[in-house]
């Protein structure tokens, strides 16, 4: 269990609190609007209604406390920075700031965030990825050229074993797990035969997963 702050309860803040809730983490969550404090409530372990660009408010909240600090606000360029930058001066541990645009990256990391997030930008790539192809079911970009897919089992593996196919070699691609009905296996050796119901767990370059599973 770790305790976060969270401030900025819009979408994407609600979005946050909900699964830091489903997590167990102790949230303390800000905002100005006092209806988006109410309706986060049942999500938080505690709340505040405050302006996070005030420094005395800020100071009153303790951000040394706490594991980690998340600014999620998105409507308002200058408060996210303002805000960033404070909890860094005060001495918070960690802050994880959400940036629209590159450049609001860039200024979030020069006034003190140590991580950016880019939900918008996020969820593009997975939507785009996921319903342009037939055979993808999920996708998580780990860096710019390597990722994780979800993909079905091509026919042509069907019946075989992996050394039989031997995927790494020809293909380039890690197998890191098969799923059936939400159970995943990772334990799954050279032996291993493919089935037609099950989809599979890849990690590899993006260009070499593409033209393995014809994407």
């Amino acid at each position: 269990m770790k305790s976060v702050l969270l401030i900025g309860l819009g979408r994407f803040g609600r979005h946050v609190a909900r699964k830091l809730n489903e997590m167990n983490h102790q949230v303390l969550a800000v905002d100005k609007n006092e209806k988006r404090v109410e309706d986060a409530l049942p999500y938080l372990t505690s709340a505040q209604i405050g302006d996070s660009t005030e420094e005395a408010f800020v100071r009153s909240l303790g951000v040394r406390n706490f594991d980690v600090c998340i600014v999620a606000i998105g409507d308002a360029f200058q408060s996210s920075l303002e805000t960033t930058s404070l909890l860094k001066d005060l001495g918070a541990r960690k802050v994880v700031a959400r940036a629209a645009r590159d450049v609001h990256a860039k200024f979030l990391l020069r006034n003190g965030a140590d991580h950016v997030v880019y939900p918008e930008k996020q969820l593009a790539a997975w939507t785009a990825i996921r319903y342009t192809s037939d055979h993808i079911f999920d996708y998580i970009e780990l860096t710019p050229d390597y990722s994780i897919y979800e993909t079905e089992t091509p026919k042509a593996w069907v019946g075989k074993t992996i050394h039989q196919l031997d995927i790494r070699r020809k293909y380039n691609v890690t197998l890191l797990a098969v799923k059936k009905d939400d159970q995943i296996n990772p334990e799954i050796h050279s032996d291993y035969c493919f089935k037609a119901d099950e989809t599979l767990l890849v990690l590899g370059k993006n260009k070499n997963v593409q033209k393995c599973f014809h994407i």
